[in-house]
């Protein structure tokens, strides 16, 4: 348990304010897989704890995760004890095979589409920028596999509780 403003101490957040990084990955994975119509198998995080075995050359498919992510240092508090800030983070989506270039096309084309953003923002997450495709093939088992990266830029709000008493909040009187 944490402690409040009446206690003294350090504050620490009540519960998590955003969903887990497994959360977040199921998220874009989602996303990826409407945006292409890549089968959501092969749409994999780019990060595992057990490295799956790679699709066969010739299947188009697609990694997925964020590279870097940025808190701004000046929350909002609002009255509520809440913190209110605004996280952006950077997503590199890697697509592999024969049709790798047309499904980053695709993906990157749709990403700017204000119908496809509206699936993001019940989610508290909305599309900021992207950068150009990248053209980098990658040598996997003494064979050229073509893999065309994209990176893009999404916020989100993150709301995190600190139990923070205002005047307003009556104090905790025993009467005992």
């Amino acid at each position: 348990m944490s402690n409040t403003s009446a206690t003294g101490g350090y504050l620490s957040p009540d519960g998590e304010a955003l969903p887990s990084d497994d959360g977040l990955e199921d998220i874009l994975q989602n996303h990826v897989v409407n945006l292409t119509g890549l089968n959501p198998n092969l749409v994999r995080p780019r990060w595992q704890p057990e490295t799956p075995k790679l699709p066969e050359p010739t299947i188009t498919w697609a990694s997925i995760g964020v590279v870097s992510s940025e808190d701004p240092d000046s929350p909002y508090f609002d009255e509520d004890g809440n913190s209110i800030n605004h996280e952006t983070f950077d997503v590199l989506v890697s697509f592999y095979g024969p049709n790798a270039e047309a499904k980053a096309k695709t993906f990157k084309s749709g990403l700017t589409i204000p119908q496809n953003n509206n699936q993001l923002k019940p989610l508290g997450i909305t599309f900021v920028r992207s950068q150009p495709i990248r053209n980098v093939p990658e040598l996997i088992n003494q064979q050229w596999l073509r893999r065309y990266d994209f990176q893009f830029t999404l916020r989100r709000k993150k709301l995190t509780h600190y139990p923070v008493l205002n005047l307003l909040t009556p104090p905790n009187i025993d009467m005992g």
